[in-house]
């Protein structure tokens, strides 16, 4: 192969956003916007909750990350910032917990007599469905249980996942996430009733969403009760080992021990982290903290708010209060 031509054949797979390694083709992605619907922080006519949803718009396709926890208040934030859910036909839910699944039967109705096939289709990892205990109002204390038959009374499908998955091109599915460091993203409350019997509900089920774009991986998250580290390595594990172009989400750290921010701030100096969203649960110390630390300025770490915008090539829109 002649130099001229084996140039021409890498600007060929560039542009596709194909590359070969070895046997294996890996996609990637070539435009990707995320929209924050839940969140505490709303500066607009948008509401703010103790909750996390995200809208995901990647090359052409639409996906719902987890649906807040009040049950309309999503389909309202979308309404607001004129956002349409009837052509989104799939919906991520990161695990089982009521600030993240609490909008989940509201938005299917709202869409299913016009759009039958609108967030028909709900990714889930393996354990959301596993009992929690029997809740002080009756039932199970996992609002799972409780919503499963009715979504799919809808025509509604859970889609169960015990491993990593590519969805759609470049667009991977964590999966569980192994445990490798020691990060308690949890209450450490909790009891789960597993198979081998009753252990400490760690949310063995916490899935993140995960972007492989030229500039570096985007991840998702609505917890990371997997731990933040934990999530970023496993997503260099099964996509690939490149640095971290962008981190949005919620990351369970706003009661963190300084000790702990200190541990993940040096970790995450490792990954070459170009952009942070801290929304929902990670606080607002730990944003600044790791703003500070891992070297960001403030138009690249800021506190997630409803409306606010991550876009590949355009960076973060963090609206005004964030600014």
């Amino acid at each position: 192969m002649t130099a001229r031509l084996g140039c021409l054949l890498l600007a060929l797979l560039f542009v596709s956003g194909t590359f070969a390694r070895g046997d294996e083709t890996r996609a990637q992605v070539r435009e990707l916007k995320i929209t924050i619907l839940s969140t505490m922080l709303a500066d607009g006519g948008e509401l703010g909750e103790w909750g996390f949803a995200a809208l995901v718009e990647v090359d052409g396709r639409r996906i719902l990350f987890d649906t807040g926890a009040r049950e309309d208040l999503v389909l309202k934030n979308a309404q607001t910032l004129r956002i349409n859910l009837r052509d989104v036909p799939e919906v991520i839910l990161s695990h089982n917990h009521w600030d993240h699944v609490g909008g989940l039967l509201t938005l299917r109705r709202s869409v299913v007599s016009e759009a039958p096939a609108a967030l028909a289709r709900a990714h889930v990892g393996e354990g959301i469905f596993l009992s929690r205990g029997s809740s002080e109002r009756g039932g199970d204390e996992n609002e799972m249980i409780r919503i499963r038959p009715d979504y799919e009374s809808t025509g509604g499908e859970f889609v169960v996942h015990s491993g990593p998955a590519q969805i759609h091109p470049g667009v991977w599915l964590s999966g569980p996430v192994p445990r490798k460091h020691p990060e308690r993203n949890w209450s450490g409350s909790g009891k789960v009733f597993t198979p081998a019997g009753e252990i400490e509900d760690n949310i063995p089920e916490d899935m993140a969403l995960v972007f492989d774009t030229a500039q570096g991986l985007v991840v998702l998250t609505g917890c990371g009760h997997a731990g933040v580290i934990n999530i970023v390595e496993h997503a260099r594990e099964i996509v690939r080992p490149d640095r971290v172009h962008a981190l949005i989400g919620g990351f369970h750290l706003f009661n963190a021990s300084e000790e702990s921010l200190a541990w993940t701030a040096d970790k995450l100096n490792g990954f070459s982290v170009d952009n942070f969203i801290g929304a929902h649960c990670t606080g607002l110390e730990p944003v600044y903290r790791f703003r500070h630390e891992i070297g960001l300025d403030r138009a690249h770490a800021v506190v997630g708010a409803v409306g606010a915008t991550f876009e590949l090539g355009k960076g973060i829109d963090p609206r005004w209060l964030a600014r």
